[in-house]
């Protein structure tokens, strides 16, 4: 069944990588992109204004080009870049595992498709794993209700 294959971690590793090989191609290339991912998985730093990110999708498409391909920054499970959002241009700096990348595209046309961005358990486990690492602090207790 194909959700045993895109729902196992091996395979979600393996989709990581290919993310990553793809988009590291693209750099080496000098050329723009534009990717489709999971809203769920994305941190952005500073926060979006909440009306802000309420007008995002699940699946959000980011085009990588001018001064925001410029800040693209790779490690070795995240793409980060500088991106600004809404009628204001609020400017974050937007974090998103590879894994969580649906959709590279390049000039109009779809290069690279991956299912395991589909994922819920992937996306929304990383984040309740972060609200329970905030939770877990005593210094944040102050900002709970």
């Amino acid at each position: 069944m194909i959700n045993d294959i895109i729902e196992n971690v091996e395979y979600k590793d393996l989709v990581s990588a290919q993310v990553k090989q793809t988009i590291e191609f693209l750099i080496e290339q000098n050329e723009e992109f534009a990717i489709t991912a999971n809203i769920d998985a994305i941190t952005f730093n500073p926060q979006l204004p909440q009306t802000t990110f309420e007008q995002l999708s699940k699946f959000s498409l980011f085009v990588l080009s001018n001064y925001t391909y410029t800040t693209i920054r790779l490690d070795d499970t995240y793409i980060y870049f500088e991106a600004g959002f809404g009628s204001e241009n609020f400017g974050s700096t937007v974090k998103i595992p590879f894994y969580a990348i649906f959709q590279i595209v390049v000039q109009e046309s779809i290069l690279f498709v991956n299912s395991v961005a589909t994922v819920d358990k992937f996306t929304k486990n990383l984040k309740q794993k972060s609200l329970n690492v905030f939770k877990k602090n005593p210094n944040n207790k102050n900002l709970i209700n």
